[in-house]
């Protein structure tokens, strides 16, 4: 699986730094993951829907932290490119 393409939406609200764009092989869109900036660095959430309850749920996820991790970069580098560096870095979930 290869991510083709990176659109970065940049979006200063507080935390929410942005929504992303991706697609895979050309051929499978996900829309409206969220940069968000944290005490660890900037990450993204995946998208997600509010449940009855309140809760929310992921509507696509990774199965694998090594998936996770080429999607996160990918965005970050695109989010990067778009606004410029903020020195905040990237949250290292290798010790997850």
């Amino acid at each position: 699986m290869e991510i083709t393409e990176v659109k970065v939406f940049p979006a200063n609200e507080g935390k929410l730094k942005g929504y992303a764009t991706i697609i895979f092989d050309a051929c499978f869109i996900v829309r409206d993951m969220k940069i968000i900036k944290s005490d660890k660095g900037l990450f993204v959430s995946m998208p997600s829907r509010r449940k009855k309850d309140g809760s929310f749920k992921d509507i696509v996820h990774p199965l694998n932290s090594e998936t996770r991790k080429l999607i996160e970069d990918r965005v970050i580098e695109e989010y990067n490119k778009t606004v410029g560096p903020d020195g905040v870095g990237v949250v290292d979930h290798s010790e997850e």
